[in-house]
């Protein structure tokens, strides 16, 4: 059993009642989806980079309501080395994309959960990787995004092709709404 403080109980209270709240939700699974992910395809927000190609690194700290720093600011076409580090109590994801792409990840990040593939504190790898249908698994891999558990560490990298409005941010369900995302700024 997971010792929490009163506000990580809170906080943990309130993203089960809104994903209590919200009800079942049926959708395709995520893996190969629309809206925000592209396993390796060229997309509007940019397209995943190569290690040799990253101009630097940034580092990202998650913790269990905001990110660390809160704010990055990247260049039209600059390719960027993220290392993604969870220190919270709670699974977390970085995942760069759009509002409305994270709306629409989020949707499914309820999925995952409402299946058992993903806990509070724990990922359900043997879950992710069942096939829900239409050659679709729950499997969490998309270039722009890392999904991690309490303590690990993770890295992703990208290239800002084109100057786009863009925030990272936590789509499992409650994370998002509760503040846990930041702004990408072009300079």
């Amino acid at each position: 059993m997971i010792k929490m403080s009163k506000f990580k109980t809170n906080f943990f209270f309130s993203t089960v009642s809104l994903a209590i709240a919200m009800g079942p939700i049926h959708l395709h699974a995520a893996g190969s989806h629309s809206d925000g992910h592209g396993h390796g395809t060229k997309m509007d927000i940019g397209e995943p980079g190569k290690f040799s190609d990253a101009t630097r690194t940034i580092e990202i700290k998650m913790y269990d309501n905001y990110y660390e720093p809160e704010e990055v600011s990247v260049n039209s076409g600059e390719t960027v080395r993220f290392v993604v580090k969870n220190i919270g109590e709670f699974v977390h994801e970085f995942n760069i994309a759009t509002t409305k792409m994270h709306a629409a990840h989020q949707k499914e990040m309820m999925m995952m959960v409402e299946r058992g593939a993903l806990e509070i504190d724990k990922i359900n790898h043997a879950m992710m990787k069942m096939n829900m249908g239409g050659g679709k698994t729950m499997e969490h891999n998309d270039p722009n995004s890392v999904l991690l558990e309490p303590g690990k560490s993770g890295e992703l990298i990208w290239k800002f092709t084109k100057a786009s409005a863009l925030e990272f941010a936590c789509n499992v369900p409650g994370h998002y709404d509760s503040g846990m995302m930041g702004k990408v700024r072009f300079k």
